[in-house]
């Protein structure tokens, strides 16, 4: 079983940038899982539906949505056990409780929340 972790939400303006993190815990088999397979972020802004934003795939094959395409960008350190999420341009819409997940797997983070104030 691996644990998710993320952090780095808050409140940001309009414009600005946040970088967020997830980071995984475990057994040595569980983490070497999540250093081979893809990771997803996802958000769940407040009466919609949760949506893929970012994912990073086995040989940092990143792919992104197109209304976040130019503006986020998702990377690993497998030496942290970590993946991170850098959100630039940030919009009021982008607004939404982020949640990293190892792709097809039931393993989830508990979400952090990001509010961008316009």
């Amino acid at each position: 079983q691996v644990q998710l972790e993320e952090s780095g939400g808050g409140l940001v303006q309009a414009g600005g940038s946040l970088r967020l993190s997830c980071a995984a815990s475990g057994s040595i088999f569980s983490v070497s899982i999540f250093k081979e397979n893809g990771v997803g972020w996802y958000r769940q802004a407040p009466g919609k539906q949760r949506e893929l934003v970012a994912v990073i795939q086995s040989g940092d094959i990143t792919n992104y949505p197109d209304s976040v395409k130019g503006r986020f960008t998702i990377s690993r350190d497998n030496a942290k056990n970590t993946v991170y999420l850098q959100m630039n341009s940030l919009k009021p819409e982008d607004t939404a409780v982020y949640y990293c997940r190892l792709q097809g797997s039931p393993y989830w983070g508990k979400g952090t929340l990001v509010t961008v104030s316009s």
